[in-house]
C-alpha cells in the first residue's frame, strides 16, 4: 500500500483555499476535508460538540479551539487508511499543536495574497448559508444572479465581508495566523505560495505535490467516514 500523504492549506479569507484544495483533491486523489463542513455536519447531526459551536456562531463568534479540536480530531483519527488535504484547520497555534499530536502532516500550503487583491476579491464574495458554497461575481458567479446554483435559495453578502469590516478582519488573520505559519516552518513543512491570481499559484503548488505524492494511488483514496 501506498504511504498515506497528509496535507493542511491556509491562507486569509479569499486566498482561494477552497479552489485550489479542489484542483488538488481531483488531480492528486486526496480528500479535501473543509474544517466548515465538519462544523456544519456536527450542528445537523446535532452532536454534543455541533451543538457547542452553534452557540458560539449564533452570536457571531469564532468557534473556540478546545471545541474545534472535539469537531476534527476524531474525524482524522478514523481516517487510518486515508490520503487527505485539511482546509480551514488549524486556524490558531492551539489548534495546530493539538493536530499535530494527532497526526504527521507531510506539508503545509500557504496562500500569501495581497491585501488590495484580498479587498477586491471579498467585497464581490455571496455565499449560501446552509452549504457555505461561495461564489464570486467576477471569478464564478451563480448561474441565476443571488440564487445558489444546486438549491436555488438566496445568497447573502456576510457582514465580515462588507468593505469596512474586512480591513479588521484581515488583519486579525495575519496575527492568528503567524505563530501557524512559524510552527510550520519550523518543521520544515512550510511552502508559501505569493501571487495575485490562482491560476498563476496552481501551477507551482501542483509541481510540488508532484514531487511529494509521485502518482494517484487508488487506495490512497478515502471513502467518507460517515
Amino acid at each position: 500500500m501506498s504511504k498515506l500523504f497528509r496535507a493542511v492549506i491556509m491562507g486569509p479569507p479569499g486566498s482561494g483555499k477552497g479552489t485550489i484544495s479542489e484542483r488538488i483533491a481531483h488531480s492528486f486523489g486526496l480528500k479535501h476535508l473543509s474544517s466548515g463542513d465538519f462544523v456544519r455536519e456536527n450542528i445537523a447531526a446535532k452532536t454534543e460538540a455541533g451543538v457547542l459551536a452553534k452557540t458560539y456562531i449564533k452570536k457571531g463568534l469564532l468557534v473556540p479551539d478546545h471545541v474545534m479540536t472535539r469537531l476534527l480530531l476524531p474525524r482524522l483519527e478514523e481516517m487510518t487508511k486515508c490520503s487527505w488535504l485539511l482546509d480551514g484547520f488549524p486556524r490558531t497555534l492551539a489548534q495546530a499543536e493539538a493536530l499535530n499530536s494527532a497526526c504527521d502532516l507531510d506539508v503545509a500550503i500557504n496562500l500569501n495574497i495581497p491585501l488590495e487583491t484580498l479587498k477586491e476579491r471579498l467585497q464581490h464574495r455571496w455565499m449560501h448559508p446552509p452549504s457555505g458554497r461561495v461564489y464570486n461575481m467576477y471569478f464564478n458567479p451563480p448561474r441565476v444572479q443571488g440564487k445558489d446554483d444546486i438549491t436555488g435559495e438566496p445568497l447573502i453578502q456576510q457582514e465580515d465581508d462588507r468593505p469596512e469590516a474586512l480591513v479588521a478582519r484581515l488583519r486579525h488573520y495575519k496575527d492568528v495566523a503567524k505563530p501557524v505559519i512559524d510552527f510550520y516552518k519550523a518543521k520544515s513543512i512550510l511552502y508559501t505560495f505569493s501571487d495575485t491570481e490562482t491560476d498563476r499559484i496552481w501551477p507551482n503548488i501542483s509541481t510540488l505535490l508532484s514531487t511529494k505524492i509521485p502518482t494517484i494511488q487508488s487506495d490512497a483514496r478515502c471513502a467518507s467516514t460517515h
